[in-house]
């Protein structure tokens, strides 16, 4: 473990730097990285990165690679120009433990514009919060990553251990960025992510499942309604069949770890929908996109197969329905963090230090990379990150003096996982 005078230094390196770590994030807001719009924010990420002497890597996502791998997520967009951004310290001799410091840069869209009390891409800080698209979720998180390395050095120190920053895209839809990043070899002894976690630790989330659901009519005049058959009304019955299925999953909640204690840990979300060719006739057709949350442990094709079985029955009744699935993103399992790993202690103790209190853990009903390197790499992965409002929503905001305290946290805990050494 470092000392307490190290540790000094490097709490007092990240208040010294802080105002500049700020002025990084506003500017990384400011860039809208929509889904396979990342890209200028990336070139940002990467300057700065290049800018700390790391050895850089940016390569394109590779669908067909990806589709080999059990996490794939399927790909509904072109992956031309969409990037992951990795930089990577390596200490002159490599004595301490590896660590990778992971973030997504990619930002869900806005919404109308005019139900923002100010423009969604503009950054202010008022009354302590940073606002802004991203702002939480997670543009602060990616760069306390790097601020928080940037103190540790100008405490004088250098990390003894492998560090490698990531910035990822497609978090908020398939998960292939980490994946990617996995798949291209990037392994450590842990990884931090530091999301929008209300100063806490992830202890479990679920998985996730996207898909469409296209159900068939059979168009007439509206004179003659008696005779078609309405698509978009047919919707709704096939919704209210995925509810049953999302509370039956809900009722199961006792029978999975972490997720007992909670009152609606399962949602299926209808975020979409669209149908009808003519305002006069019988829609022939509608399709609605979900978002259905599973527990860690079941299967994503066991899950899909029960989706599959529901809208197969719809097909039996007095009035059947034509409704068919297709997998339009995630396709994850969840995970569990199991508690008592080293990483964890320590982070146990950074935060002890920085926030003066215990750290809390928490299971959250969201998606989250951790289960890439949960999962498929065997890594004690700890998502953990600063106080945040309305992500997804209007106004997201995030609490300054949070992120000042994670970003000390992490700093130390860099220091004391990695190992140091005095620079001469």
């Amino acid at each position: 473990m470092i000392t307490e005078e190290q540790s000094r230094r490097i709490l007092e390196a990240v208040d010294a730097a802080f105002d500049e770590q700020l002025s990084f994030t506003q500017e990384l807001v400011k860039h809208p990285s929509l889904r396979t719009q990342e890209g200028s924010a990336q070139d940002l990420l990467h300057a700065a990165m290049a800018e700390r002497g790391l050895d850089m890597d940016r390569w394109q996502l590779d669908p067909e690679e990806l589709a080999t791998h059990e996490g794939f997520g399927p790909v509904t967009v072109s992956y031309e120009d969409v990037t992951n951004v990795v930089g990577t310290y390596l200490p002159a001799a490599e004595a301490g433990r590896s660590l990778i410091l992971n973030g997504h840069v990619d930002v869900v869209p806005e919404g109308p514009a005019e139900h923002w009390s100010r423009s969604p891409w503009d950054a202010p800080i008022i009354d302590g919060w940073m606002y802004g698209r991203g702002a939480g979720d997670m543009k602060a998180g990616l760069a306390a990553n790097l601020f928080a390395f940037d103190a540790v050095r100008a405490a004088g120190l250098e990390p003894a251990g492998r560090i490698h920053f990531q910035s990822v895209v497609e978090e908020e839809c398939t998960g292939n960025g980490s994946l990617s990043a996995l798949m291209r070899g990037y392994r450590a002894d842990a990884v931090i992510i530091p999301e929008p976690e209300e100063d806490m630790l992830v202890r479990a989330n679920v998985g996730v499942l996207w898909f469409k659901v296209r159900v068939s009519g059979s168009p007439t005049h509206p004179r003659e309604m008696g005779t078609g058959f309405n698509a978009i009304d047919a919707a709704y019955t096939v919704m209210t069949a995925l509810r049953e299925v999302e509370e039956k999953w809900n009722a199961d909640r006792g029978q999975h770890r972490f997720f007992e204690d909670l009152e609606h840990p399962i949602n299926f979300n209808f975020g979409q929908i669209i149908g009808g060719d003519w305002p006069s006739s019988v829609p022939a057709w509608c399709e609605f996109d979900v978002r259905a949350a599973i527990y860690p442990g079941i299967p994503a094709e066991q899950a899909w197969n029960e989706v599959q079985q529901c809208l197969a029955q719809l097909q039996t009744g007095p009035a059947p329905i034509n409704a068919v699935a297709t997998k339009t993103g995630f396709f994850s399992e969840g995970y569990v963090l199991e508690p008592g790993s080293e990483a964890e202690s320590l982070l146990e103790s950074t935060h002890q230090q920085v926030f003066g209190t215990e750290l809390g853990s928490f299971t959250t009903p969201g998606y989250l990379d951790g289960r890439v390197f949960t999962l498929y790499a065997d890594t004690p992965t700890l998502v953990y990150g600063p106080v945040s409002e309305a992500i997804h929503g209007f106004d997201e905001r995030v609490s300054v003096e949070s992120v000042r305290r994670i970003t000390k946290s992490i700093a130390l805990f860099i220091a004391n996982w990695c190992g140091v050494d005095e620079q001469r």
